[in-house]
């Protein structure tokens, strides 16, 4: 089971070492403790655990291989930020900050990823009072947060200093990207998921249209 496991993150997320994997187990380790006195999944998602958010998670790290300023939006119970600040203990001089504004979620982020000694930084604040707080990332992440067009506005104060945006989206994302054509512009690449049947978004060039504030 654990060799099926550390194969299935490979597949993934590509090279990771044992170490890193032996980390991401204490996470969900962890997640499953937390989990059981607060809210941090659907209860039903919590049999497939590995598969249904760990792996999900992990497969961004492959999508953005050099990149090392990173930033989660509405974290929730780390995922995808929290796997991505454990996998990214690999890569030198790397750092991911996760703004999660429900302070017991925030607790457990902060709790879980300083006892790996992952790379991030826990804001337990809404995502409009980081815009100053929080330098430019190369990458945005998101997951089952908004709708396209509210995570672009979200987003945006990032976006348009040169971040990518790497946002997970189900199976009727064509609707999501055709409403937020309304009132933004991008540059879109459609990846497949590794896990699950969605998509991830990468967004770069965001511009608001005129016709908007």
């Amino acid at each position: 089971m654990t060799e099926a496991r550390f194969a299935a993150l490979q597949a993934v997320a590509g090279p990771v070492s044992r170490e890193t994997f032996v980390r991401l187990e204490a996470f969900e380790a962890a997640f499953r403790r937390w989990a059981a006195r607060i809210n941090l999944a659907a209860p039903s998602t919590l049999p497939h655990l590995w598969e249904r958010h760990i792996l999900d998670s992990a497969q961004l790290v492959r999508l953005a291989p050099e990149a090392k300023r990173w930033l989660d939006l509405g974290s929730g119970g780390g995922f995808p930020g929290g796997v991505v600040a454990v996998l990214l203990i690999e890569r030198a001089e790397a750092h991911i900050d996760l703004v999660e504004s429900n302070r017991k979620k925030a607790a457990f982020l902060q709790t879980t990823l300083a006892g790996l000694d992952a790379p991030a930084t826990v804001h337990a604040r809404r995502i409009e009072d980081c815009y100053t707080a929080i330098p430019a990332p190369e990458i945005v992440t998101a997951r089952a947060l908004a709708p396209l067009s509210r995570l672009l506005e979200l987003a945006e104060p990032w976006l348009v200093q040169g971040a990518r945006a790497l946002f997970h989206k189900g199976r009727d994302y064509r609707r999501e990207v055709e409403e937020s054509g309304d009132a933004w512009q991008f540059d879109l690449v459609e990846h497949s998921e590794s896990i699950g049947d969605g998509v991830i978004l990468e967004i770069s060039d965001l511009r608001r249209l005129s016709h908007r504030r």
